[in-house]
């Protein structure tokens, strides 16, 4: 197991951020400052990000010992989830995610953050399963589906909780390709480095904002009604 849930590492301009808690890759307080931190360091010293997880395991969503409290305290995390999604949708430079296996709901809502998702083949597991666990998807998990999924799977996907495979989740619009486990990493930075070096950095980072400003505003603005949120994710 990784003694720090998040492993920071810098390729040429592409900082790699890599998501190891040595289970599921479950999203806690600590590791969701620790996303921040490296984020920050990732916009001095990098022109693009990967976002990855560990073998298997890209993230199985939010931490259950905190979401079984119930009250103030899943309000708190699914907040700091929440505000972290929107910073990678919008992050200044590229975002990468390469998906390494299993993504589940707030898992998956990472991904949808993210500008391009590079996934691993194999059995694999990729959705929002909130309806499916008891809990209504909070309205900036619609929103960012509303804004990444395709319109032929969104009810599917929100509504109904369907599962995919990840060569699935491409036509559902979780990721844009998939490629042999061994290698989701490396595409994922290769794709990262093709978009830094061939991207204007202040014209991708206005033009995202300008495509993006009203979900971000829509999201940003559904916060204060999390306290209406109860069960796990």
């Amino acid at each position: 197991m990784s003694q720090d849930p998040v492993l920071y590492e810098r390729k040429d301009k592409v900082a790699v951020i890599r998501l190891d808690d040595g289970k599921v890759n479950a999203l806690s307080h600590a590791g969701i400052d620790a996303i921040h931190a490296a984020l920050d360091r990732a916009e001095k010293e990098a022109g693009a990000v990967v976002i990855a997880g560990r073998p298997g395991r890209f993230s199985a969503g939010f931490d259950l010992s905190v979401m079984g409290q119930g009250g103030d305290a899943v309000v708190g995390l699914i907040t700091a989830g929440a505000e972290l999604a929107l910073r990678l949708y919008g992050f200044p430079s590229p975002v990468v995610g390469a998906c390494t296996g299993h993504a589940l709901a707030m898992g998956a809502i990472l991904l949808l953050s993210m500008d391009t998702r590079i996934g691993a083949e194999g059995d694999f597991k990729i959705g929002l399963n909130e309806v499916a666990i008891g809990m209504t998807l909070p309205v900036f998990g619609v929103e960012f589906a509303r804004e990444r999924l395709s319109k032929r799977h969104l009810s599917r996907a929100v509504v109904e909780a369907e599962i995919y495979r990840p060569s699935d989740a491409v036509d559902a619009g979780f990721l844009d390709r998939v490629v042999a486990p061994e290698a989701v990493v490396d595409t994922a930075c290769a794709e990262a480095a093709r978009l830094q070096a061939g991207l204007h950095a202040d014209a991708h980072r206005n033009t995202k904002l300008l495509l993006r400003k009203g979900a971000i505003e829509r999201i940003r603005g559904s916060l204060a009604g999390l306290g209406d949120i109860t069960g796990g994710g």
